[in-house]
């Protein structure tokens, strides 16, 4: 256990002080801007988190399900205003927050309602580096970039790789920079019914921030993805450098097992947390966790955000301090 302690370490947190020097030093934690919410339906509120080193002006994307329309529609609730923005008197407010703040995209899959806002603005982006895993980026790449669903803006894959986009390859535990921004990233494969996704392990400095794209639990999916990550960042939580964790919970608990589709409800979503804090050996008491990736309802009566809420609050013995993602919203870490 010491052993695997010390290696855990070592990729989470000392490899980044050899790699990057002055990183542990520097730590700062995160501002997260909520562009889109929602795991599907609701066009111009898909999944997209804007990560920002805590007082930086630029940051990446997880996921892009929405983008312009999420940029915008934060913009409005004033969540953009501190930051520094460059003179370009060519450019509107919506296309310097574009351009500037986004440095790359983290992708976790590529089902559309995570990357439809990235395709959507692609032709007015500029150049920037896409992560993925290696799965993921061949379904952009095949599949979507390919000129025939979308023109191939990409540095490769079917001719003319017209090279606005950079694939940048993601390796599973592999500490990689982002690049134009203080942080760092590190994958891990997660189980998504049919496909794999991935969870994204953000660092600065000596904090991090995880943020799961979707996921199913270990016990439907037939894998243990969920355990392995949860046993990769439990050396984090015990010395306090994890400063939340951002997680989807698709469905409300009525919602039958054979119908997830590789997704969490409150039910599961709390039996994985439980894991997580017996993995940790510690108190999570308090622990934030952003709920993110909510399907909306079309019935009429309680909203899908306050019945889930509501499902979490019930069973949360553990005290998790849950906060649901929408549209607009602006957390620190």
């Amino acid at each position: 256990m010491r052993a695997r302690f010390r290696q855990i370490a070592l990729i989470g947190g000392f490899m980044a002080a050899m790699l990057f020097p002055g990183e542990l030093a520097r730590a700062k934690g995160f501002d997260v801007t909520v562009l889109g919410a929602h795991g599907g339906l609701e066009d111009g509120n898909l999944s997209a988190y804007l990560v920002r080193e805590q007082g930086a002006d630029v940051g990446v994307l997880l996921d892009a399900g929405t983008v312009m329309n999420g940029i915008e529609k934060a913009d409005a609730a004033h969540d953009f205003d501190h930051l520094a923005l460059p003179d370009d008197p060519k450019s509107s407010r919506t296309g310097l927050l574009i351009h500037h703040v986004i440095q790359g995209y983290l992708l976790s899959h590529a089902h559309l309602d995570h990357v439809a806002g990235l395709l959507a603005v692609s032709p007015d982006d500029r150049g920037k580096p896409i992560y993925a895993l290696p799965s993921v980026l061949s379904v952009m790449q095949d599949d979507l970039f390919n000129h025939r669903v979308w023109p191939n803006l990409a540095d490769r894959g079917a001719k003319p790789a017209l090279g606005l986009y950079h694939y940048h390859d993601l390796l599973p535990e592999r500490i990689v920079p982002l690049s134009g921004t203080e942080l760092s990233v590190i994958a891990y494969p997660l189980s998504h019914g049919a496909v794999e996704s991935t969870a994204f392990l953000l660092r600065s400095g000596s904090d991090a921030l995880l943020y799961l794209g979707d996921t199913g639990p270990d016990a439907l999916e037939k894998g243990d993805r969920l355990a392995a990550l949860w046993k990769a960042v439990a050396p984090l939580i015990r010395a306090h450098q994890l400063r939340g964790l951002i997680i989807e919970c698709s469905y409300d608990n009525s919602r039958p097992d054979s119908q997830l589709y590789g997704h969490l409800t409150p039910a599961w979503l709390l039996h994985e947390l439980a894991a997580l804090k017996a993995e940790a050996g510690m108190s999570m008491k308090g622990f934030p966790v952003l709920v993110a990736h909510i399907k909306p309802l079309l019935t009429s009566g309680t909203s899908a955000e306050d019945l889930i809420a509501a499902q979490l609050q019930a069973g949360n013995v553990e005290g998790f301090r849950f906060l649901i993602a929408r549209q607009g919203l602006a957390v620190s870490f």
